[in-house]
């Protein structure tokens, strides 16, 4: 997979050097290139912004520079664009997934009040846009939002984590939260590991982290649940769903309407 990602702040992008982003870079299984959007200024200041029509607080990046930018990085097939924004569509797991697919990600990265709506006019005609968001929540620049999108997808690739199994029981990997995890030793503090950890039995332990799923999923994030297919619940994830609350009520779950969450 090749990335770029274009931004007023390169230097922000250096996390992407750590870890086991880094190590892909540099085993090549992904070539990753941040480019300084002011090198595609014109002007003796390397303006990137200028006052919005209309009026009102902030500035707007300029849309030549970005055009410069984008058709510097653009190859023959078109790249996904993807554009951080708190209107964006909210970034998920499934999303994840979808665009570790593909060959080449652009991230523009914005600043200010954003970029000058008409960018993304524009670079329809040679890129699929994406407008994404990480949450319902303002950041100062989308290189914060470039960071967890890049790692979340990066980490799908083939090779990139040591262990692909560890990517399956991962939270949202099935709609649901991960259950706790513990390691040695067993007993800590006063505070002691569930017991049926011990137990090496696997279809017993397979059960309990379920339940555990199914109950941190409900505490934590409900509207989950609401999103679940009922076909793939048995009676054992049933009876846990009603224990905190939950039902299944025409063919959807649902939060049951005399219980309430433990």
């Amino acid at each position: 997979m090749r990335i770029d990602v274009v931004s007023i702040f390169p230097e922000y992008l250096e996390a992407l050097n750590l870890s086991l982003i880094g190590k892909a870079r540099n085993d090549g299984l992904l070539t990753l290139e941040v480019h300084n959007l002011r090198d595609f200024t014109t002007d003796r200041h390397r303006t990137v912004d200028d006052t919005p029509y209309g009026g009102g607080a902030g500035m707007v990046m300029k849309p030549e520079p970005w055009a410069q930018a984008l058709e510097t990085v653009r190859e023959n097939k078109r790249p996904v664009l993807i554009v951080p924004s708190p209107a964006g569509t909210v970034f998920t797991q499934a999303m994840a997934s979808t665009l570790a697919q593909e060959d080449h990600l652009v991230f523009a990265c914005g600043r200010y009040e954003g970029i000058d709506e008409r960018v993304l006019d524009w670079a329809e005609g040679s890129f699929d846009v994406l407008p994404l968001s990480l949450g319902d929540y303002v950041l100062n620049g989308g290189e914060v939002a470039v960071l967890a999108i890049v790692e979340a997808v990066a980490r799908l690739l083939p090779g990139v984590v040591g262990n692909p199994e560890s990517l399956v029981e991962e939270s949202h990997s099935d709609g649901l939260l991960e259950y706790p995890v513990y390691t040695k030793p067993s007993s800590w503090r006063n505070l002691n590991i569930p017991e049926v950890l011990l137990s090496g039995n696997h279809a017993r332990i397979a059960r309990h982290r379920r339940d555990e799923q199914l109950r941190r999923t409900a505490l934590r994030r409900p509207d989950l649940l609401e999103k679940l297919d009922p076909a793939g619940l048995d009676a054992a994830d049933r009876a846990v769903l009603t224990m905190h609350g939950f039902a299944v009520v025409e063919g959807k779950v649902a939060r049951a309407a005399t219980s309430s969450p433990h």
